[in-house]
């Protein structure tokens, strides 16, 4: 996994920009800790941090077909320029494939990198070789045949890829930082922006928060030449009747994750996988546990996250229903997995708060961002490569509100539909210019839009459609963003099994009474691995990625808030009712162990720094 970045401008030279593009990179370097390269040419300029985890001799980026652009590589002559040069993030996972197709057309290969073979699947079929790529990614393509730049992000949005125009141009990068450290980028947010940040898993896809930094799209192409800047998308669920019974429908979910996890165990470099106790992260384990074993690949190494305290702190409440340390330990031995438990003090949250945003670069979900950063870091000491269950709850339907929703539709985004004022927690003159329950309902039905409907589908089957949509769009793309700057802030990559898009594409189809098979959520996948579990972790139900309960935390959050709104010059008091949230402080009640509004002073704590540390402008 690595960090990219460039500036791209048909009407300035920037054959001098190297030290700039080597700064805006070097805001990366977490993402990249393995290398460095610019590639210079009159009107592009590309940047590249390497994480090497595939190919370590001659991987290195910017990369063109004739190999790695060095340092400061530069275009040369017009008459020498490369066709295409390439700066990738992420991992193709049928690159081996493509890459026998592509030899017998005649390309030849200086190494094993998927990288390379991307580049030459350009040269061969040009945009078409997009949809032949399966894994995570997003990358910057510069054609200079043409002088067109192709920014293009994997189907579902698993790597992150921001852009924004500047002149006659665009300047690009993995995280808002880089984009952030050009000198013609300012760091701004408007009204827009700010209610993407005081909700949760709503702005619409595409849409950023800093002011005029927008996203690629999962599943398109920005192309930007002398014409302008256009989208275009490449992959779109397809919507059909679901033909298979439940027999054939469980053991085509377990060919099709079996064949997804197999292909993510290649590296170079150590490989574990994350574990939890629960049906997703357990199924990857067991079922990467099992390939590596017949493939001769010794034993799976396993990590999870406990608190210390958490057998007498921890508390049950909504999406919390179990501790898991008890149901790790049984799969890690029934498994056979070499198992780390990574234990986290709780009171060593509050002062990570701080590093979590600066991976974000904009104020997150508070300590459930703390949390997983903290098991990164400790699992990065180890190996620089993990396996997630992430995706699963979204494409089998794990969370609360799906049955929720089946049972009692509701006229929302399922995960927001609790609750009730969400500008009460706005400062007066924000309220005045910004109005939450808008912008809720506005991208609802903006969302609801762009479901593909199968003609016929009513009731139930629906409204779950309408569900699954708004999961895959809105709500997953939150969470893959989440996991993947936590991770990347460590350098370690994080791979997602269960967002396979052939996996995801099946799925969609599949109808709500087979999903929810045996009456218990996620039914469907606790069938196709029934085989590979202990019975107690096959009939255990969700529970959320754990987070701080003990009171010497919570103490502490309301230290760090009362010292906030204690200080005059605290630039988020002009954005936060303050009187709500001295009563806040002094109940319990931001603290409800719901998600919606997840844990809210920690949240504030964050955007307190975050504008003061990036000197964020607002713009109303």
């Amino acid at each position: 996994m690595c960090g990219i970045t460039g500036w791209v401008d048909h009407t300035r030279d920037l054959s001098g920009q190297g030290p700039l593009l080597t700064a805006m990179a070097a805001t990366m370097a977490p993402r990249g800790p393995d290398g460095a390269g610019v590639w210079l040419s009159p009107h592009a300029a590309l940047g590249h941090r390497r994480l090497a985890l595939i190919d370590l001799a001659t991987g290195g980026q910017p990369m063109t077909p004739a190999g790695p652009a060095g340092p400061a590589g530069s275009a040369g002559p017009a008459d020498m320029a490369p066709p295409a040069v390439l700066v990738f993030s992420g991992e193709v996972y049928n690159h081996g494939e493509l890459r026998a197709e592509l030899a017998r057309r005649g390309h030849a290969f200086r190494g094993r990198s998927d990288t390379e073979v991307v580049l030459r699947a350009y040269l061969e079929w040009g945009e078409g070789a997009f949809d032949r790529l399966v894994g995570m990614y997003a990358f910057a393509l510069w054609d200079t045949r043409t002088e067109t730049l192709l920014l293009v992000r994997d189907r579902l949005g698993i790597k992150p890829l921001y852009w924004t125009r500047r002149g006659d141009g665009v300047i690009f990068g993995s995280e808002p930082k880089a984009v952030l450290a050009h000198p013609e980028v300012p760091a701004e947010v408007d009204a827009e922006g700010l209610a993407a940040l005081f909700t949760v898993a709503i702005k619409p896809p595409g849409q950023g928060v800093y002011r005029g930094l927008d996203e690629v799209r999962p599943g398109h192409v920005v192309r930007v030449d002398r014409d302008g800047v256009r989208h275009r998308r490449y992959w779109e669920l397809t919507t059909a009747p679901h033909t298979d019974d439940l027999p054939t429908t469980v053991a085509e979910v377990r060919r099709l994750l079996g064949d997804a996890v197999g292909s993510q165990l290649e590296s170079d470099v150590p490989l574990i996988a994350l574990l939890s106790g629960g049906i997703d992260s357990s199924a990857i384990v067991a079922l990467a546990a099992r390939r590596l074993a017949a493939d001769g690949g010794g034993r799976l190494a396993t990590y999870a996250l406990d608190f210390t305290g958490s057998e007498t702190d921890f508390k049950p409440d909504a999406l919390h229903v179990s501790r898991d340390a008890p149901f790790v330990r049984a799969v890690a031995g029934h498994v056979g997995t070499d198992h780390t438990d990574v234990s986290v003090e709780t009171t060593s949250l509050v002062g990570e708060l701080g590093p979590a945003l600066r991976a974000r670069d904009m104020p997150g979900v508070g300590d459930l961002d703390v949390s997983l950063l903290l098991l990164f870091r400790e699992v990065r000491r180890h190996a620089a490569v993990a396996l997630s269950g992430e995706g699963a709850d979204d494409f089998f339907g794990g969370y609360p509100w799906f049955r929720a929703e089946a049972e009692r539709p509701t006229d929302n985004f399922p995960w927001s539909a609790g609750v009730k004022d969400r500008n009460a927690q706005l400062s007066p003159q924000l309220r005045e210019a910004l109005d939450l329950d808008a912008y809720v309902a506005d991208a609802y039905r903006t969302a609801l839009a762009e479901v593909p409907r199968l003609d016929g589908e009513s009731g139930a089957d629906r409204r779950m459609r309408e569900v699954f949509h708004l999961q895959i769009t809105r709500f997953l793309p939150f969470l893959l963003d989440r996991k993947d700057r936590m991770s990347m802030a460590n350098g370690l990559e994080v791979r997602v099994p269960f967002c396979d898009h052939r996996l995801v594409e099946y799925l969609w189809n599949v109808p709500w009474e087979f999903k929810r098979t045996g009456g218990q959520e996620k039914g469907l996948l606790r069938r196709a691995v029934a085989d590979l579990l202990p019975e107690k972790v096959m009939r255990r139900p969700k529970s959320g990625f754990p987070f701080g309960h003990s009171p010497a935390y919570l103490d502490a959050i309301r230290r760090t808030v009362r010292t906030i709104v204690a200080d005059p010059a605290a630039p988020v008091l002009d954005l936060v009712n303050v009187p709500a949230v001295r009563a806040m402080v002094d109940s319990d009640a931001w603290f409800s162990g719901d998600f919606t509004p997840p844990p809210w002073l920690p949240r504030l704590i964050q955007l307190d720094q975050w504008l003061r540390e990036y000197g964020v402008r607002v713009v109303l």
